[in-house]
């Protein structure tokens, strides 16, 4: 991998090809197929437990009161669900050495 600031899903793509050897258009297909998996599974409410990476789960929220800060106009926040992502205790520690 690069030290470039994003990873894409080219980019780990290509580190699978390198690490098992498959074709490149293969380790792209393992790679959207992974990521089409966590999709569906978010859209179906399904907790996504990844070992020693963490855990996906959505969350509803319900509608709020917001605020412009610089007009200090209240508006209405829609409910919505949202993405929440809990880190295993592996990840944090590899990240906080």
């Amino acid at each position: 991998m690069n030290n470039k600031p994003n990873l894409t899903r080219i980019e780990i793509a290509d580190a699978i090809n390198k690490a098992l050897g498959i074709s490149r258009s293969e380790a792209i297909y393992f790679v959207d197929q992974i990521i089409y998996e966590i999709i569906n599974s978010l859209v179906t409410k399904k907790l996504i437990k990844i070992s020693s990476f963490g855990t996906l789960r959505t969350r509803f929220k319900k509608p709020r009161i917001g605020r412009n800060p610089k007009t200090s106009k209240e508006f209405t926040i829609s409910a919505r669900n949202i993405i929440s992502f809990i880190p295993s205790k592996i990840l944090k520690k590899k990240i906080n050495n």
